[in-house]
């Protein structure tokens, strides 16, 4: 069952099409990998299953619902973290959290979850100033998770981070796929998706070339490697 669908989303910025017909396919309780290189029209695709830019009806589906009829109660079950996260530098991580309570309602307990699980309990009375690049990715994915979210959408999740905070991302998404979330990324780091994602989908100039099984997507078992594979496509279009 796909949790998220689009059919034939297309969008234009003036006379300039940014997307052509992509129909997208995320099952449920996946790790879906939307790659493309800069421009190939991620971002667009993010803004447009969040809102942010509107979409012609009946292109975006999530749980067979239509989105611009049943915007405000799909959009309640969809978490989000776009590249940098955003916080109060002078507020802990615990009252960042509670002050975006206020708006979602969820309670000590659930904010005490989203700690636990991105492993942030112990530095909960830190002030965010002084977090890591890595902890401020795994607060973000928390802030992102405090409404019991079924589709997480990540933005370049991997950016800015050492290899032990690539390393925490990536288990704590493996954690929160186990645990029956569905996460939607985007990412240039193309060895981490290999090594996460369930499904993939390439993007280029606004089409879509490849969807399906990330284990689909080689050609020969024994040449596995996503990143050559991904730029054999690539130039094959050219």
């Amino acid at each position: 069952m796909n949790l998220l669908e689009t059919i034939n989303l297309s969008f234009n910025y003036g006379k300039q099409q940014v997307l052509n017909s992509i129909c997208l396919k995320i099952p449920q309780g996946s790790i879906y990998g939307y790659l493309g290189k800069n421009g190939a029209g991620k971002s667009t695709t993010i803004k447009l299953l969040l809102g942010l830019e509107k979409a012609q009806k009946n292109t975006i589906y999530f749980d067979n619902k239509e989105f611009n009829t049943n915007r405000q109660g799909i959009l309640s079950t969809i978490g989000c973290l776009i590249e940098t996260p955003s916080f109060y530098g002078e507020l802990s991580a615990h009252e960042n959290l509670r002050y975006l309570d206020i708006l979602y309602k969820c309670g000590e307990k659930q904010i005490q979850y989203v700690l636990e699980i991105v492993r942030l309990t112990k530095d909960q009375d830190k002030k965010v100033k002084y977090f890591s690049t890595g902890m401020k990715q795994r607060l973000g994915i928390a802030m992102a998770m405090l409404c019991n979210p079924k589709l997480l959408i990540l933005d370049e999740p991997f950016n800015g981070l050492d290899p032990e905070g690539v390393y925490e991302i990536r288990e704590l998404m493996i954690k929160l796929q186990h645990e029956g979330k569905t996460i939607f990324l985007s990412s240039h780091i193309l060895p981490e998706v290999e090594k996460i994602c369930t499904h993939i989908g390439v993007l280029d100039d606004g089409e879509l070339l490849f969807q399906g099984e990330i284990d689909s997507f080689f050609p020969h078992a024994q040449e596995r490697n996503l990143e050559s594979a991904f730029l054999n496509l690539i130039a094959k279009k050219l």
